[in-house]
């Protein structure tokens, strides 16, 4: 939604599993909320805690909303819950819509489909969003590894 809690452990979490995988030069990650809520504003405090705790940096993103140039940009449009898909939905050209998917469909093995968000709730919140994504980012590597034979 505001781009400063889920989205950018995702995009950190993603970047961080395509950088230790040689990929950087082949995969761009990026992210952004369905809302204007807090454009230009950093990772929620306790999302870059947790983040640190496991070596990963989220200290360069900076919150953005979707633009209309997302939608043919991009080759996937991952949203964390069902309401933010039907938004990303509603937003996007009738040609793209087959990119957008929840982020949790890459962890299959995982009982939840929807990534919660933490923003009103404890530490252990963040520990636990931060555990489901990196389930999704690493079957989303996956993913496009097989998809475009990359090693």
């Amino acid at each position: 939604m505001g781009n400063i809690c889920r989205s950018p452990t995702a995009e950190g979490v993603f970047r961080h599993r395509v950088r230790n995988a040689g990929l950087a030069d082949r995969i761009e990650t990026d992210s952004a909320g369905t809302h204007g809520y807090h454009i230009g504003k950093g990772p929620d405090q306790r999302s870059q805690a947790e983040a640190r705790n496991r070596g990963i940096d989220l200290s360069d993103i900076r919150s953005r909303r979707v633009k209309a140039s997302d939608f043919s940009y991009f080759d996937w449009i991952l949203a964390m819950d069902r309401e933010n898909l039907s938004i990303l939905e509603s937003e996007s050209p009738d040609a793209e819509r087959h990119k957008l998917h929840l982020f949790l469909k890459f962890a299959p093995d995982l009982p939840e489909e929807e990534v919660p968000d933490p923003y009103y709730g404890g530490e252990r919140g963040f520990v636990h969003v931060f555990d489901l994504i990196d389930a999704a980012a690493e079957g989303l590597l996956d993913t496009i590894r097989r998809q475009h034979g990359l090693r």
